[in-house]
């Protein structure tokens, strides 16, 4: 069967006036004569039910983010909201708190509302979007994957975190600890397996198994983390932290007990939003936040145009950023 993205090349034209032709909506005479034409040259037919729910849905999208503090998080909103407002479409901002139950309301309210659809980035792997999907609302996951079968835009975690901690080997540290997040999300997860494997391979027999802390995504996380590593009997030389805000407080307890960088490694998944250390001395991975927002809002504007090709999973690559990039971002 053919898609809106074929009839929209035959014609040449976007997906979005390929669906405003369809639905109705006004468009030159002469795009509407190249859309119709490539239509039935290909054997072209509307998905009708998902016609029928975008003519009964508002102009609004909701975005579901773990917390608005973050400035990743921030990015990440921008380039949903920049991609909405481009497709004439408002967000909707929700803060879950990485709270199943939140995010469960949320999602309600979308349905409720009538919302043209849903960007998440989810609170659990399992969380519940069993009703939400089934009622064939347009949902993408973002940072984190789902069990649906739904489109998601993802960040190669693991890669991130074996750069990180990569660079810290490289610069002559042999005792690498990492500050990880809250067991059960999957970039957590995926970023200290990253970690795990170049330790492996690389370490000097020195670590332990406590030298793998888990905290919560935040600064006081970063800082509690931290003071367990420095209080260990044999106490790491450098740290992987693998959020920005957990990087902050590592660095903020490091400088406080005296050995900041370069006298002890650092290097944090994500840009650091606000230190006075540069690159040189902290190893940053930049995550294309931004990026992840554009490409979010992109797919899922594609399926309210009416897009019914299986579900997509489009992964970004992080890099270690080069000095002062962070801060221009």
């Amino acid at each position: 069967m053919a898609t809106i993205y074929e009839v929209a090349a035959l014609a040449g034209v976007s997906p979005a006036t390929v669906s405003r032709v369809f639905n109705g909506h006004t468009v030159s005479p002469e795009k509407v004569r190249l859309v119709q034409e490539a239509a039935a040259t290909l054997k072209f037919a509307p998905n009708r039910t998902a016609r029928r729910l975008r003519n009964q849905s508002s102009e609004l999208i909701a975005l579901l983010i773990p917390d608005i503090e973050n400035p990743f998080f921030t990015a990440l909103a921008r380039g949903v909201e920049d991609r909405a407002q481009e497709a004439g479409y408002s967000v909707v901002l929700c803060n879950t708190d990485d709270d199943p139950a939140k995010e469960t309301r949320y999602l309600e309210i979308a349905m409720s509302e009538g919302m043209a659809g849903v960007i998440l980035a989810p609170a659990a792997s399992d969380g519940d979007l069993a009703q939400i999907v089934a009622q064939g609302r347009p949902v993408v996951a973002v940072d984190r994957s789902t069990g649906f079968d739904i489109d998601a835009v993802m960040v190669d975690n693991r890669a991130a975190g074996a750069a990180a901690t990569t660079a810290l080997f490289d610069a002559g540290f042999r005792r690498v600890a990492c500050i990880a997040g809250p067991l059960g999300i999957e970039s957590t997860e995926e970023r200290y397996l990253g970690w795990r494997q170049v330790v492996a391979k690389r370490s000097d027999g020195t670590d332990s198994p406590e030298f793998l802390q888990h905290a919560n995504y935040r600064v006081d996380g970063g800082r509690a983390a931290m003071a367990t590593l420095l209080a260990l009997e044999t106490p790491p030389d450098a740290v992987v932290t693998t959020n920005n805000l957990m990087g902050v407080g590592a660095l903020q307890v490091l400088a406080e007990a005296g050995i900041a960088p370069p006298a002890f490694g650092v290097a944090v998944v994500g840009d650091l939003p606000f230190t006075t250390f540069s690159t040189d001395v902290v190893t940053q991975v930049h995550l294309p936040a931004r990026h992840l927002g554009v490409t979010a809002a992109s797919m899922l504007m594609d399926r309210i145009a009416g897009d019914t090709q299986p579900a997509r999973i489009v992964v970004l690559r992080a890099r270690i950023a080069s000095d002062g990039e962070a801060e221009s971002l």
